[in-house]
């Protein structure tokens, strides 16, 4: 029997079209396309559904000592709600251009209300980037369109600014497309931004490629990144964390020159 995705909403605002489906208990947003942006269990609303976000908490793999996380666009807000929920000793500010994709997040996909250690600005998020630089521990861009990244989130200076708002010993992650045919030159961009200092991790086939760019000066955090060494971490991990970072481990030797 054929299941059909259920559309529960539809959000017009000038040309931009929002969309919230559900099948299966599994709530997704889409951005005027048929694309899945973020998916929501509807009964577990701030586990990671989907691999890539799951993904991007391999900053953790890195570091123990973020403190502070930036994000550039919020979609369902899948990463922040999990670290919301999961790591109270990290607080987040979440920029996102589209009044309307906050209020979808908000009243479809459980994104809490803003507080001391959480808070969704509406803004800019390149604008914001320059305003704050050497501020962030961590840094994640995940801003998608309906069609794909949006060119001035992939340019050398964007890179270069992203560099530039981390803290001394910052963490950049960013979420793209790896079918994109653009995607060896974003990487390159990427590679130059973060002097070489830069580890790849495919979430998908031939989907989600999670670039990972460590601060210049941060020596990859002092951490010499040995599969015994993120194994063990990972071990760690998974004893809190209902995340796969073995797995994501053996993806990052397989795909990086890790010794």
């Amino acid at each position: 029997m054929f299941k059909f995705n259920r559309k529960i909403h539809k959000s017009v605002r000038d040309d931009s079209v929002a969309e919230v489906s559900e099948i299966s208990g599994i709530r997704s947003l889409h951005l005027g396309t048929v694309t899945i942006q973020s998916s929501m269990k509807v009964k577990d609303p701030f586990a990671l559904e989907l691999t890539y976000t799951r993904g991007m908490m391999g900053f953790l793999l890195f570091s123990d000592a973020v403190r502070n996380v930036l994000t550039i666009g919020l979609g369902g807000g899948s990463v922040p709600k999990y670290i919301y929920a999961n790591c109270p000793d990290i607080g987040q500010t979440i920029i996102e251009i589209n009044q309307q994709i906050i209020s979808i997040a908000r009243s479809h996909f459980h994104v809490p209300d803003n507080d001391a250690r959480f808070n969704v600005i509406e803004g800019d998020g390149i604008a914001y980037l320059a305003a704050n630089p050497n501020s962030a521990d961590c840094l994640m861009i995940d801003a998608f369109d309906r069609f794909g990244i949006p060119p001035n989130f992939c340019s050398q200076d964007f890179f270069d600014s992203c560099e530039m708002a981390l803290s001394n010993s910052g963490i950049f992650s960013i979420n793209l497309w790896g079918s994109d045919q653009n995607f060896d030159i974003y990487l390159q961009r990427i590679e130059q931004s973060f002097n070489n200092q830069t580890l790849i991790l495919p979430t998908g086939k031939p989907g989600n490629i999670l670039v990972f760019g460590f601060k210049h000066d941060s020596k990859l955090n002092g951490l010499k990144l040995n599969p015994k060494k993120l194994k063990e971490r990972a071990k760690i991990l998974e004893n809190t964390h209902k995340i796969e970072f073995l797995s994501f481990v053996e993806k990052l030797c397989e795909h990086n020159q890790i010794n």
